[in-house]
């Protein structure tokens, strides 16, 4: 299980997840993957929690994260971590871009059986 290995953002269609939110994957093997994900102010990452190691970076946009108990203001430049199983959610202050990387892959965003953390959809 892989991605093409060159995957030009222009050509990949963006997945809209509800509440103002959408992604595209950009590149995964069994081991990592790479998602960008384009919020609008007000949208909610709702708290939520994973197995996968996580690692963002905020390329445009501000954003309050809550990772376990602690809340911080995340802006363009920024990145976080985040360990597997740790509560986290984000809320957009200003429109914004994140590049989301886990390991290993979200076998659940490529079957589509992901739960929605962003208003509605699953």
């Amino acid at each position: 299980m892989e991605s093409s290995v060159f995957l030009p953002g222009d050509d990949l269609q963006w997945e809209e997840l509800g509440g103002g939110v959408s992604r595209q994957i950009m590149g995964y093997n069994t081991q990592i993957m790479m998602v960008k994900v384009r919020f609008k102010k007000g949208s909610v990452g709702s708290q939520h929690h994973h197995f996968h190691s996580q690692a963002t970076y905020a390329t445009s946009g501000k954003f309050e994260f809550c990772i376990g108990d602690e809340k911080r203001i995340i802006k363009e430049g920024d990145g976080v971590y985040i360990k597997p199983n740790i509560p986290h959610s984000a809320l957009c202050l200003e429109d914004g871009i994140l590049i989301d990387v886990f390991s290993p892959v979200r076998e659940d965003f490529l079957d589509g059986t992901a739960l929605s953390y962003f208003g509605g959809k699953k």
